[in-house]
């Protein structure tokens, strides 16, 4: 495990700490005048309470872990990202493009223990923090890998039944994946049924950027759900040719999955059904500036392979 520098936080109520990356006798006034004025350039954590949060800039956390539950996925689009189970529940691999602090990374590996998983980040500091977070060690079926998500999906390798982008800078959706050839390279790399999920993040003026350019390659394969209190939404785009919905075997799924798992899989459906048929009562000439104002307006109301 890493050293980390700590800065213990004048905040009243309640015990709050900085964990820098920096070696041990650093200037912690200089060090904190940094991150207040936004020119410090690691990721840091800050433990507040039973949390620990991890943070680019001091706008707001990228990532929150429970000290009491360090499994668990304690923001809601997290939890939302996991819908992708209504539509296959044992996923033989899959990518997450975008480590963090790991949360979808370490609920996968502990929830679903016959799936190969690899996380590729970027950012090799915030791989250096993966200890903080309880981030498994990489092993026969997981593995971090340090790369450009984008250039890591170019590549040719094992397709993957489950593709999850949550890789955000401080502005939102990394510009890395704003072009259509990243999206090209995600329908390339899924198997014939396989799911792509986005975190749609940041600044929602560049959200209608990577909707046109999923659709230009996805087509209306997509479906959109609105992370409750988070204020993100989650795309799940689907590579088979037509996508037919079998609302029934979905509510069943739902309620199995929400006894397994403990999340809202019964409102997700829902939420599903509403966008589906929405989708296919809006004229094809739609605007996309309309179409995604539209779906992000909407408010929830309730392994032989060497590559993983």
């Amino acid at each position: 495990m890493v050293s980390l520098f700590e800065i213990e936080l004048p905040f009243p109520g309640t015990r709050c700490v900085l964990k820098l990356l920096e070696p041990q006798g650093s200037c912690a006034e200089a060090l904190w005048q940094r991150v207040c004025d936004r020119t410090y350039e690691k990721p840091f954590i800050m433990e507040r309470g039973t949390e620990r949060l991890l943070y680019f800039d001091v706008d707001s956390s990228q990532s929150v872990m429970s000290l009491e539950q360090p499994n668990w996925l304690t923001l809601a689009y997290t939890r939302t990202m996991m819908a992708f189970l209504l539509f296959n529940r044992s996923p033989r691999r899959i990518l997450l493009l975008g480590l963090g602090g790991g949360s979808l990374a370490k609920f996968c590996y502990r929830t679903l223990p016959l799936t190969a998983i690899t996380a590729v980040e970027v950012n090799p500091h915030v791989i250096a923090l993966r200890d903080q977070f309880c981030i498994p060690k990489d092993d026969e079926r997981f593995r971090v890998v340090h790369a450009d998500s984008a250039a890591y999906v170019s590549e040719t390798g094992c397709d993957k039944d489950v593709i999850l982008a949550d890789a955000c800078d401080h502005a939102g959706i990394a510009p890395a994946q704003d072009t259509i050839e990243f999206y090209q390279d995600v329908w390339r790399r899924l198997t014939a049924a396989g799911v792509f999920v986005l975190n749609l993040c940041g600044d929602r003026a560049r959200w209608v950027s990577h909707v046109a350019k999923l659709r230009s390659v996805f087509g209306e394969r997509f479906i959109t759900l609105p992370a409750q209190h988070d204020g993100n939404v989650i795309l799940f785009a689907f590579k088979q040719i037509s996508v037919e919905m079998d609302w029934r075997e979905l509510e069943a799924t739902g309620r199995e999955l929400a006894r397994r798992y403990g999340f809202d899989f019964q409102r997700y459906v829902q939420r599903i059904a509403l966008d589906w048929r929405l989708r296919r009562q809006r004229p094809r000439s739609i605007n996309v500036h309309d179409t995604i104002r539209q779906d992000c307006a909407k408010e929830c109301t309730d392994s032989t392979c060497r590559e993983y």
